[in-house]
């Protein structure tokens, strides 16, 4: 996760900007279930009415409702907040005063210390109204205390509470106010509500208007708020695709630069499958998740945050139920970890091994058809491919698991809901559409960490990919440029020299290459030869540091070359190795690889001097003619001859061929190496060669046995003085051959020229 997290990092402004933009589509989603809820209590049950203090009542009404507030004091703080109206409703009205119908935190005040005094007034005034079994009983004990004489012909309560002296009427009211103490505050206030709904239809309001304008007004607002939240999640969705692909893209550029960065002792640690695989495959893995953690992630714990919130300012007697869910799905993510999260690491390496298997397979398919070995390949493909399938159906089916888990705690904490909220609606605790509200509250939570959940299923891969990736981007690559390089002069000789050269690969107890000293010089060519693993291609990859020396150095014109930089050391080299390497374009784009700049004159002669240019000409488009991936639709004889083309259109001042004319016939390479010491008169060359017959020429042959020199000199001077150069000649060449090079071997006498 921490490689992950460091990855993103590189995009934290657009991660601020998608966390701020999250919060707006938060915000838009858990205000819709509060819309709702006022949907069902306000716009349906309450017909549009919100007010628990009329804004507007009759002279008449307002009367009645001072009659059931204890003490003047009350009743005139009651009366200070209304201002007296005539004309506007066809009878004399109260009209709430304006400064406290106003949204600020002086008239919320005013507003709330209103309804503190008329509430339970209201209530009752309502009550007696209605005749409700409550008022009844409080109107019949009442009626009993008063004489039947005293009692006003076709009055009502009211009137019988307006003949009460003050005091008894100020005692009554603390009386009834402390039998309805216990009463739930919801009654109150939808008792409220519901007296204020008749206080208008008395002064003629049109009730279903105020509905209807409500139902639409509250509506509208649905509707922009989950337009808006629609542009945030687009928005959201745009950003983290476009960071996920930046990654994407920027990992590949990271991997790609290191990887070419290499020597050869990082390639020896990290395999081509492995390679290949860590670039795209497990590049993707953190793209995906990216997007991921951008688009759900970080959006998850916002929406659960916001979502308890607003669940307790709905009703926090039930918020036990969230708890519960919580816990339970924190226990279904926990076994989902600790069952598969082994299983993730387990499953890069096999993608690893089917790569491998399948790269070996097909790049060796033409010697697996030539030893019909086509039904064990099949085998050891069908065992890594069932590898890799039964982890994945494991983990797969780990992780559908989750699914049916996740619905059936959905769906038991939406019963468990309904049915704790049926006893709060019963009790009068709380309304339908707050029951509603905490539903859907309660699914947004639950869908935050269901989202999670989600992720946890790529999450484990992804780290697994991270750790890969990063292992490539914080290898310590062994060659590296000098910190203070020194400068090869413009106009270089080329000389070469080895010094008392030693080289070992890295962890290994035994030197490859021990001691080897000697100097090739510009106009001659050196060439060096011996057995099957004696260190020669070791040798000259030491050369443009593929590897650096254990001990010694090697010297360009008197300079270490490990104290010039890379690129100018390898500027001056023309590299042709053992294996003849061809890219995908033209003939022409392959031979001006290293000279992209060069001119058709160069290519053409650079064709020519390899013996290239008799099969270039018989192509159809000449040098334009494609060259497919890898060179295979071109034979060994003519990739080497094109790799040594390439070598001489750079015009270098070093030559190394590792190796390079075995695949050339005795005839074209006799030509080529004609032309070629032509081209290279003023050049340093290096030639490793298994044939005595490439190297007879030479000035200077260096042999090698067993990493160690074992002679330097001649293709003669060795043959006198070098047993194993001559053992060598002796295995090659015929005694003809070895008379007319100037030596003859027989009977072990040694007849010189």
């Amino acid at each position: 996760m921490q490689k992950l997290f460091k990855y993103m990092g590189m995009y934290w402004k657009t991660v601020i900007i998608v966390f701020l933009v999250l919060i707006v589509q938060a915000y838009c989603d858990l205000s819709l279930p509060a819309y709702t809820s006022d949907i069902v209590n306000v716009g349906i049950q309450q017909g549009g009415i919100n007010e628990t203090v009329p804004k507007a009542v009759s002279s008449d009404e307002m009367e009645k409702i001072l009659l059931f507030i204890p003490g003047k004091e009350e009743r005139q703080e009651v009366l200070d907040a209304y201002g007296l109206d005539t004309g506007t409703y066809g009878k004399e009205a109260y009209i709430l005063k304006d400064d406290i119908q106003k949204d600020t935190e002086e008239g919320q005040e005013k507003y709330d210390r209103l309804t503190e005094l008329m509430s339970l007034p209201m209530m009752l005034v309502q009550g007696f109204t209605s005749g409700s079994d409550e008022t009844k009983q409080i109107e019949e004990q009442l009626m009993s205390g008063i004489p039947q004489e005293v009692l006003p012909e076709g009055g009502d309560i009211f009137d019988i509470l307006a003949m009460l002296p003050s005091k008894q009427m100020e005692a009554f009211g603390q009386e009834v106010e402390s039998q309805m103490s216990e009463m739930p505050e919801m009654i109150l206030e939808q008792a409220a509500i519901s007296y204020v709904k008749t206080a208008y239809q008395d002064l003629g309001m049109d009730m279903d208007e105020i509905q209807i304008n409500y139902l639409l007004e509250t509506g509208a607002k649905m509707i922009g708020l989950a337009f808006l939240g629609m542009i945030a999640s687009i928005l959201v969705g745009l950003l983290a695709s476009r960071v996920g692909a930046a990654s994407g893209r920027d990992l590949r550029g990271r991997v790609f630069r290191k990887v070419v960065g290499f020597s050869s002792n990082e390639f020896d640690h990290f395999s081509t499958a492995s390679l290949i695989t860590r670039s795209t495959n497990d590049i993707q893995q953190i793209q995906m998740l990216m997007v991921m953690l951008l688009r759900m992630v970080l959006y998850a714990p916002i929406l659960a945050v916001g979502g308890i919130y607003q669940v307790f300012k709905t009703n926090v007697s039930m918020s036990w139920i969230i708890a519960l869910a919580v816990i339970l799905i924190g226990l279904v993510i926990l076994v989902l970890f600790t069952v598969a999260m082994p299983k993730f690491k387990v499953m890069q390496k096999l993608v690893d091994r089917l790569n491998l298997v399948t790269r070996e397979i097909l790049t060796g398919l033409s010697v697996i058809r030539a030893f019909s070995t086509e039904k064990h390949e099949e085998e050891r493909f069908e065992t890594a491919n069932q590898d890799l399938t039964k982890t994945n159906l494991f983990v797969n089916r780990a992780m559908t698991f989750m699914m049916p888990v996740m619905m059936v705690i959905m769906n038991g904490v939406s019963v468990l809901i309904i049915w704790t909220g049926a006893h709060g609606v019963n009790d009068g605790q709380m309304q339908v559409g707050d029951m509603m509200a905490f539903i859907q509250y309660t699914m947004q939570i639950i869908m935050s960490f269901l989202m999670l959940c989600m992720i946890s299923i790529m999450l484990p891969r992804a780290a697994v990919a991270a750790e890969r990736v990063d292992e490539i981007l914080t290898s310590e690559t062994l060659i590296h440029d000098p910190k203070e390089p020194k400068q090869l002069p413009k106009e270089t000789e080329g000389v070469l020299c080895f010094d008392h050269v030693s080289f070992r690969y890295p962890g290994a107890d035994e030197d490859v290459l021990h001691d080897i000293s000697f100097t090739a010089k510009p106009g001659e060519t050196t060439a060096v030869i011996g057995s099957t693993g004696s260190g020669k291609s070791t040798l000259v990859n030491l050369i443009p540091r593929f590897y650096d020396v254990t001990e010694g150095s090697i010297t360009l014109d008197g300079i270490d070359i490990r104290d010039i930089l890379q690129y100018e050391l390898r500027e001056k080299l023309g590299y042709v190795p053992q294996k003849g390497v061809l890219f995908s374009g033209t003939i022409a784009s392959n031979i001006m690889f290293g000279n992209p700049d060069g001119s058709d004159g160069e290519m053409q002669e650079a064709a020519e001097i390899a013996q290239a240019a008799e099969f270039i000409d018989t192509k159809p488009k000449k040098y334009t003619s494609s060259i497919s991936q890898g060179g295979a639709n071109v034979s060994g004889g003519q990739k080497q001859r094109l790799s040594i083309a390439r070598a001489v259109a750079k015009h270098p001042d070093v030559f190394i061929f590792d190796d390079s004319f075995s695949a050339l016939d005795y005839k074209t390479d006799v030509v080529l190496r004609r032309a070629l010491k032509e081209k290279t008169e003023n050049s340093t060359v290096l030639i490793v060669a298994q044939r005595i017959s490439t190297i007879l020429h030479a000035e200077q042959i260096i042999v090698l046995d067993d990493g160690e020199v074992a002679g330097i000199g001649t293709h003669q001077e060795l043959l006198q003085n070098c047993e194993v150069y001559r053992q060598i000649a002796e295995s090659q060449l015929s005694e003809k051959e070895l008379s007319e090079t100037g030596v003859y071997a027989g009977k072990g006498e040694m007849l010189h020229e």
